[in-house]
């Protein structure tokens, strides 16, 4: 038996001006042949689960391709045929099956469904392939993505600390279909409701029921698989939205009914999947007067792991005008500042425009750099390795980075995009998270991964960046509406159905 396992994962924000091409896969994750498995074996990503799942069935493994990269803007037409041009071959060469670590939420130049477009092309060489895929909660689930794949499931944490065990589920689900013990019929819907991300943290409600649901469901007879997606809202594409998928064993019927159960307790809590906003300067002075520390404060407009540029001032320049004490920052992108610090040495005063570099055209927001004096704290090199529960054993390379420390505030400045969700952001630049009264985040619901455990309180602060929970300042051209909340309705609600 010979299997491809291979992974390709983009979240595409098309509001996004970070331009997503083979250097922004090069910079976090772009692998080939034995690197792959070099580089993720000993992960807890869901390619090292397909390793092990492949090694225990005694099987020949073709790794083409482990390509991942940061959230920014759509794939130019190039990168995504020389990323999906390696598992093509790997395909046509001969194979007996094929277990994929996808995203679900990619946009390209040409395609507004990356995965589905890839999965079709899978099929029209091998029309009965047998394929497992695995999906970000955020995936925006399309009918490509179920027609041409025996099997697929997605995350049910966010932050996502469970994507080795779906790919293990999923994976047995079709070496058992292969193997004559099970046969897989998939149901799904996709709903008009456009849920903001900052919403669809699984310790909260109301991801958190509907999680427990999806689990639940799981256990029923026949169900084998079982997922609620909360859908990626930063694309304007028509397929972005809230779905539902479930795999059972030779029962469409049961399939239709438990997916129709997840999509019916979303839609029932539509209304608490949309962010209630604060003026910044009432948040900020709210979590000065808290007594506590650590408290982590967040930059969710301006977070990498959704597409933002991370490098939008205005959060840390309220920060610093209200004089909060004690504060260390992860991340501000700033290569040029880097290089600054570094040509200045260790120790030494400087004066920096800082950040502001990136302008923001889809929200009409010019940037807008802020002038700092401080010193410089640390230089390093960005390498380091994530040890907490999300991307463990995967290597982070953040570029040059670089701390400034202005007054008993130290911001982590770094040359590539990077989201705080692991301490190692700070431990590896000779910052102590816990001695902190305030961490600052440029991060959303991934923080929780690292800082979930550390942090006395959690204050959302309202900024701006592209990656904003205010839909008025977003403009959707192409979604598919009516959507919720966007409009007022009336709402048809499509009804589970078996693929």
């Amino acid at each position: 038996m010979r299997l491809v396992l291979a992974m390709l994962k983009h979240e595409t924000n098309t509001f996004s001006p970070v331009a997503t091409d083979i250097a922004r896969f090069a910079a976090w994750s772009l692998h080939h042949g034995d690197e792959v498995v070099a580089k993720y074996e000993n992960t807890a990503m869901p390619i090292a689960a397909y390793l092990k799942l492949a090694r225990a069935a005694g099987a020949e493994i073709a790794t083409p391709i482990a390509a991942e990269a940061m959230p920014s803007g759509p794939l130019t037409e190039a990168t995504y045929e020389a990323l999906v041009a390696p598992i093509l071959a790997a395909v046509e060469a001969g194979c007996d099956g094929a277990m994929l670590d996808l995203h679900g939420a990619m946009v390209c130049e040409h395609t507004d469904d990356g995965e589905g477009t890839l999965l079709a092309r899978i099929r029209a060489l091998r029309p009965d392939l047998p394929i497992a895929v695995t999906c970000d909660l955020h995936a925006n689930l399309s009918d490509a993505m179920v027609r041409n794949c025996t099997a697929l499931i997605g995350y049910k944490t966010y932050p996502h600390v469970d994507m080795y065990e779906v790919a293990e589920k999923v994976g047995r689900v079709v070496l058992d279909a292969m193997a004559g013990r099970c046969k897989p019929v998939m149901a799904w819907g996709r709903l008009p409701l456009l849920s903001q991300t900052l919403r669809q943290g699984t310790a909260d409600m109301p991801m958190k029921g509907i999680q427990a649901l999806a689990k639940s469901l799981e256990g029923e007879p026949h169900i084998l698989c079982a997922t609620a997606f909360g859908g990626f809202p930063m694309a304007d594409i028509p397929i972005a939205g809230n779905s539902a998928i479930v795999v059972a064993d030779g029962d469409g019927a049961a399939a239709a009914a438990a997916a129709q159960r997840l999509l019916d307790a979303s839609w029932d809590a539509r209304s608490t999947f949309t962010h209630v906003h604060e003026l910044l300067k009432a948040a900020v002075a709210r979590a000065k007067a808290v007594n506590a520390a650590p408290i982590v404060l967040l930059d969710h407009a301006d977070n990498v792991g959704s597409g933002g540029t991370s490098d939008v001032m205005t959060v840390i320049a309220e920060v610093l005008r209200q004089d909060l004490q004690d504060v260390a920052v992860a991340t501000v992108w700033d290569p040029a500042a880097v290089a600054a610090m570094a040509k200045a040495g260790l120790g030494a005063q400087v004066t920096l425009a800082l950040g502001g570099h990136s302008d923001m055209p889809s929200i009409g927001l010019a940037g807008k750099s802020l002038t700092v004096t401080g010193r410089v704290r640390h230089l390093a090199d960005g390498r380091w390795r994530v040890e907490g529960p999300m991307y463990t054993g995967v290597e982070v390379n953040t570029g040059p980075t670089a701390v400034l420390e202005i007054g008993t505030v130290r911001i982590v400045v770094v040359s590539q995009h990077h989201e705080p969700w692991d301490v190692g952001i700070f431990t590896a630049n000779s910052i102590d998270p816990t001695a902190q009264r305030f961490l600052l985040l440029k991060s959303r619901i991934h923080y929780r991964a690292g800082f979930a455990p550390l942090a006395r309180a959690t204050f959302t602060l309202d900024g701006e960046g592209v990656t904003t929970s205010d839909n008025g300042k977003l403009t959707y051209d192409r979604l598919a509406r009516p959507i919720y909340p966007l409009d007022p309705g009336p709402f048809p609600l499509p009804r589970a159905h078996i693929v």
